[in-house]
């Protein structure tokens, strides 16, 4: 049995993990900008590539099973390229499997640190956003309805919360 498969589910998979990078991409520019539609748009087109990319690993996953079932080598809970590369005699598929490997893991690298940064710049306009309301926000000492005082309501941050 031949890498063939696998070696068609990873450039697959690093195909649809760029396209996850620009939309990544798109997103930061989205945040900077605040176009929150374009930011819904996005979502959905991000959610709709995560789901392809389940399917395609659980093929890929199912293909290293399969090849390494046909080596004699007994299948684990999680089949890995590594088991693959480890159990292929051939140094032309070693070095195919490994380039292949390495590309979807510097798309997967790459994709992390811009889903970091949008998450950071995300915890920043949410800050913004709770800073410019509590400057709009009445004070307790800022309400004088008549000579007597009267206890401004407190208002609650939705933002202070963790998720």
């Amino acid at each position: 049995m031949s890498i063939e498969k696998i070696l068609q589910s990873l450039n697959k998979l690093d195909m649809l993990h760029k396209s996850l990078l620009e939309i990544a991409y798109k997103k930061t520019e989205v945040i900077k900008t605040g176009d929150m539609d374009s930011l819904n748009q996005l979502l959905k087109d991000e959610q709709a590539h995560v789901a392809g990319i389940s399917q395609l690993e659980q093929q890929r996953q199912t293909e290293v099973t399969d090849y390494l079932r046909a080596k004699g080598i007994a299948p684990t809970d999680n089949p890995t390229v590594a088991l693959v590369l480890e159990s292929t005699n051939t140094t032309e598929e070693k070095e195919q499997l490994g380039a292949a490997r390495n590309k979807l893991l510097l798309t997967l690298e790459t994709l992390k640190h811009q889903n970091d940064l949008n998450q950071k710049l995300t915890l920043q306009s949410l800050q913004f956003v709770n800073l410019t309301l509590d400057t709009l926000r009445p004070k307790p000492d800022q309400i004088n309805y008549s000579k007597s005082e009267v206890q401004a309501p407190t208002y609650k941050n939705y933002f202070d919360s963790q998720a």
